[in-house]
């Protein structure tokens, strides 16, 4: 089957198959998800790209791996950092079945939780996929911790998500623990703890987003 075969080509090089949903404007094509799975940074720091010193590494590299599957699959790539104009991998992710609103606003996955990086998208000829019929894990945690993880509330189920303040508290030595883990909210829920991303994965990201 195709979406097992991408499965096994992808788990390598740190990948995984995210979710698959019928294309809206063409329902006999699949789109397929593909993000960073647990052993992930471990690949990517093995990379050219890690090491050559030149910007947007990640982009680079996962244009360059997942590229490489679209054409062994003679499938379309399609990616997150291209654009304008972009493609709507939001509501894609949405119509998945396996990602939902975390009550932060946040897209939380069935898997990664809250810690969801994906890297590009595969769009098959084909009903290669089928749309996920599970439950947001968010449902059944009764503690939604997330809520209130946030030490300046920048993330929260009252209000949508306030970047300003996000990034005014990582740019100050209270902010230091986010730079260097992560987002204290993507720690605090328990799916993505147990999903488990590397510190120095999470730290990557920070920077990146401070710097926009």
């Amino acid at each position: 089957m195709t979406l097992e075969r991408i499965s096994r080509a992808l788990a390598p090089e740190g990948l995984m198959t995210m979710g698959g949903l019928s294309h809206p404007e063409d329902t006999t094509r699949t789109i397929l998800l593909i993000g960073a799975d647990r052993n992930f940074w471990e690949t990517f720091k093995k990379a050219p790209e890690y090491r050559d010193g030149a910007d947007n590494p990640i982009d680079r590299w996962s244009k360059r791996v997942i590229g490489a599957q679209a054409k062994a699959e003679q499938a379309e790539a399609v990616y997150p950092s291209d654009g304008p104009p972009y493609a709507p991998f939001i509501a894609w992710a949405t119509g998945t079945g396996q990602f939902w609103q975390s009550p932060t606003g946040m897209l939380v996955h069935d898997r990664a939780g809250l810690m969801i990086s994906i890297r590009g998208a595969l769009i098959l000829d084909g009903i290669q996929a089928q749309i996920g019929t599970g439950q947001s894990p968010c449902t059944s945690c009764a503690a939604r911790p997330c809520v209130r993880a946030c030490p300046v509330d920048a993330l929260s189920d009252t209000h949508f998500y306030d970047v300003r303040t996000c990034k005014a508290y990582l740019g100050s030595e209270g902010g230091e623990d986010c730079m260097k883990h992560g987002c204290l909210t993507r720690r605090a829920c328990p799916v993505s703890q147990a999903f488990d991303r590397p510190a120095a994965q999470s730290a990557f990201h920070m920077r990146a987003f401070r710097g926009t």
